[in-house]
């Protein structure tokens, strides 16, 4: 069985077993990152940022193809892949550099085939 189909079923099978908290992630990102009165592609934008900080790389994958399906543009990225960078310094600039090729993927339609982990559910 794919690694990622085994976390799918492990995820599936963890949810039934605890559904008031597993899943909970889910619901949360739902109502923060839908259109309020800040537009939701720069929250999930913001998102990103924070993966960036934090060196998430299924998270940052996974928000820049959030962001991607919201339509953000390539200028609109830069201009927060340099929020990040500015933050961050020469760390910064390695981790913007791994969202910047997510969001070039995303854009050719090349994702790869392991897109898993923390942010994929």
């Amino acid at each position: 069985m794919a690694t990622e189909d085994r976390h799918d079923e492990l995820f599936t099978e963890l949810r039934r077993l605890s559904p008031k908290v597993t899943g909970g992630l889910v619901r949360m990102r739902q109502e923060t990152y839908r259109d309020g009165a800040v537009p939701a592609k720069y929250k999930l934008l913001t998102a990103l940022v924070a993966s960036i900080a934090i060196r998430c790389e299924p998270c940052i994958r996974a928000y820049v193809k959030m962001v991607h399906e919201k339509g953000v543009t390539l200028e609109e990225l830069i201009e927060f892949l340099e929020v990040a960078m500015t933050m961050q310094g020469c760390p910064g600039e390695e981790w913007a550099l791994k969202a910047y090729a997510a969001y070039k993927d995303c854009v050719s339609g090349d994702q790869p085939a392991t897109e898993t982990a923390c942010c994929a559910h």
